[in-house]
């Protein structure tokens, strides 16, 4: 099969992200060794491909290669290294800030409801479609207030919010109840992910598929991915109306998109359960494969946060109606919800980032396995910079997001070509990419021709057509 691939730059700039860590040092860096293996400096660039040039993979067999086509080597730096170019002040944490910010964000709820609660009424706007607009745009901004109050609880479960883990854990408790987020529970698994970024049998977000599983779920052979037909559009869009609506509550509920390696829960826990519906992988029961028996008390901690922000809705709802409570507060908690699937989704997947068999991941290559965005005002103001400063957050989670772009700037020269970013474009590049990523990002496997370690580094492929085509597989050696 003759494939087709020539790069062509995009306006793509590289600044560092910041990694959540756990709060300390045994709960978050133990996984990150400060002595990392060190590989050849890679070449990778971040460009699109246009699908409809040509390029002779004989001349690239043996080298790994991105969607886009570009070489890809592995890291060659330290975590020490990363921490060394963090001016001393950006790991400074201030409660006063981080609560500023809290008291900011519920402020602005509450301004934002009162001022439509009593100006948007039939007496001041008599026009039922004006009404309907108004109550329609307050959704949307309730929601992104809403968003920025989960991020500044996410702070708190990284310990970058303050210096006190008390408080940390009890402001972080209080805001993520509120939105109806099991705060522990979320902390907990949220701190596995960021011990395992990358790692296609540990990971807890959006693990991709491998070409077997994608094979088996559309219920083809494997060497059969290369010749498949593309994937109608409206497929591609369905799948992402549903995973944009409901993602948030499936992962919760049936860990969907995490790894499905349960059985090698330490205590037995992962025996007979795997993810989805009724697999007995969840957020919510402390006997999930998810946690362990000394996180039993925080996982029902979490839970009785939620059973007491259910208890305050139900009683709204009896009270004021349940229409108004689906535009108070249901419609901004779906759109909370979608914020944060999109963004989960558009930092760990993009045609230029690898992912890693247990053989050939490290902590460091991992943490480099994410990519920033730009979301513009909203992305910086309203949901404090955790678009566009995600690389170092999964290098160093303890640094606030008031610093994140300093020590994002200080990690630049250290990382070098493996920084990523994707600012094409700004906010409306920034939607657009949840389009992009859907279509261009479908499975990974290893590049064509690849030997020894280069064989446990996937990178993704997809059937529509764009970038890097799908490896040819021999009928029998596909079904062996």
């Amino acid at each position: 099969m003759s494939a087709s691939v020539v790069t062509r730059r995009l306006a793509l700039q590289r600044v560092d992200p910041m990694d959540s860590a756990p709060s300390t040092a045994s709960n978050s860096m133990a996984a990150s060794p400060n002595d990392t293996p060190r590989q050849s400096p890679s070449s990778t660039s971040l460009s699109s491909l246009d699908s409809t040039d040509a390029i002779d993979l004989q001349k690239v067999n043996g080298k790994m290669l991105d969607t886009y086509g570009n070489e890809f080597k592995l890291p060659d730096y330290t975590i020490k290294d990363i921490r060394d170019a963090i001016p001393a002040h950006c790991f400074e944490r201030s409660a006063a800030r981080g609560l500023g910010y809290v008291a900011r964000d519920i402020a602005s709820l509450a301004t934002v409801f009162y001022l439509s609660h009593t100006f948007v009424t039939p007496e001041n706007i008599p026009s039922t479609p004006t009404r309907g607009a108004l109550w329609a745009l307050y959704t949307v901004v309730q929601g992104f207030f809403a968003t920025g109050l989960w991020v500044l609880a996410h702070e708190c479960g990284h310990q970058s919010f303050s210096p006190s883990k008390t408080l940390n854990d009890t402001v972080g408790w209080l805001c993520h109840s509120a939105l109806l987020v099991p705060y522990f529970s979320w902390k907990i698994s949220h701190g596995k992910h960021h011990k395992a970024t990358g790692h296609l049998e540990r990971d807890m977000v959006f693990v991709p598929k491998t070409r077997e599983q994608y094979a088996s779920k559309v219920g083809r052979y494997v060497h059969e991915l290369s010749e498949l037909a593309e994937e109608t559009p409206i497929v591609t869009a369905g799948t992402l109306i549903g995973q944009q609506l409901g993602g948030w509550l499936y992962y919760l509920t049936c860990n969907i998109t995490g790894h499905n390696k349960h059985e090698r829960q330490p205590e037995g826990r992962g025996k007979g359960k795997q993810n989805g519906p009724f697999g007995g992988v969840n957020h919510f029961n402390p006997s999930s494969p998810l946690y362990e028996a000394k996180d039993e008390k925080l996982i029902w901690l979490s839970d009785v946060g939620l059973a007491i922000t259910l208890s305050v809705l139900v009683t709204i709802g009896a009270k004021y109606g349940w229409a108004n409570l689906t535009v108070w507060y249901i419609l901004p908690y779906l759109w909370v919800n979608h914020w944060l699937v999109a963004i989960t989704f558009l930092q760990h997947t993009d045609p230029s980032l690898p992912h890693y068999e247990p053989e050939a991941w490290t902590y460091t290559r991992g943490a480099a396995a994410t990519i920033d965005r730009e979301f513009g005002f909203i992305g910086r103001q309203l949901l404090h910079g955790i678009v566009e400063t995600h690389v170092l957050h999964h290098y160093v989670s303890t640094i606030p997001f008031y610093h994140a772009d300093e020590a994002s700037e200080a990690i630049k020269k250290v990382m070098g070509v493996h920084y990523r970013s994707d600012v094409e474009g700004g906010s409306i590049g920034f939607l657009r990419s949840i389009w992009k990523s859907a279509r261009w990002c479908q499975w990974v496997e290893p590049s064509e021709g690849s030997v020894g370690e280069a064989k446990s580094v996937l990178f993704y492929r997809n059937r529509n057509g764009h970038g890097v085509p799908p490896q040819k597989v021999e009928a029998l050696a596909a079904q062996s």
